[in-house]
């Protein structure tokens, strides 16, 4: 495995944070800078790959999570990637096994990742391959994995009440943000031209801490949502013809 960057509140400004790299002027990018010099003291932990190699791993104590779950003394795994032509070698695999042994030196209860079986976030195999156990599912296709490092402790869970959270704006398009992901602010940007030229009434609403994702959020995900008239339509970045194919192009 290659050598392990650490990025740090002393080194992001320098190292980046992998996303969105070649946009490091843009608006999303600048935001999830921000975001994360936010999140450091609060045991945020980025690994990326050296060497010319292309992944990086972004976890979070549970209490501090930017997903809409339940999980206080277990470390969670926000986000894994790897791309290009460092996939196949077993990076991402290496990149868990890390993780899970540094949780476990750090006194966690275990580690934790909301997955999906759509876009977006980390597939279940992976962790599955580690021994992570599914304990919660969510519509519209979201699983809450986890490794316990004893048996004993009780699985986290998702927070629930999605179809109250979802309907809690009435009719139009609601987009759900957080600046967690860099890629949001385009994401918000298509779905407020779409919903302009259609005529639908638009909202952005903010999530600025992980109390209010776990609160408003109307998906697991937390960080990003779409939702027309009370319903999901997505949780992810959507192009116009995405919300024509979802919603028609009338």
């Amino acid at each position: 495995m290659p050598t392990l960057v650490h990025v740090t509140a002393e080194n992001v400004d320098k190292t980046g944070f992998f996303c969105k790299m070649s946009g490091k002027k843009t608006p999303g990018y600048q935001r999830k800078l921000a975001w994360l010099k936010q999140r450091f003291a609060e045991g945020l932990d980025i690994r990326m790959l050296g060497e010319g190699e292309r992944g990086f791993i972004e976890t979070i104590p549970g209490e501090h999570a930017w997903r809409a779950v339940n999980a206080e003394g277990y470390l969670v795994i926000h986000c894994l990637w790897v791309v290009g032509r460092s996939k196949g070698k077993g990076y991402g695999m290496q990149l868990v096994e890390e993780t899970l042994a540094r949780a476990e030196s750090e006194g966690f209860k275990g580690v934790a990742a909301v997955t999906s079986r759509s876009h977006w976030l980390i597939s279940a195999d992976i962790l599955e391959r580690h021994g992570f156990e599914n304990v919660a599912a969510a519509p519209p296709s979201f699983d809450l994995l986890v490794k316990k490092f004893d048996t004993g402790h009780a699985d986290p869970s998702f927070c629930g009440g999605w179809d109250e959270k979802q309907s809690a704006h009435g009719e139009g398009l609601v987009v759900y943000r957080t600046d967690q992901c860099p890629y949001l602010d385009d994401a918000v940007k298509h779905a407020e031209s779409f919903a302009r030229e259609r005529g639908f009434p638009f909202k952005t609403i903010e999530l600025t801490s992980a109390a209010e994702v776990r609160a408003l959020s109307p998906t697991p995900y937390g960080v990003f949502a779409i939702v027309k008239d009370g319903m999901l339509l997505a949780y992810h970045y959507l192009l116009k013809k995405d919300f024509e194919k979802l919603i028609g192009a009338g």
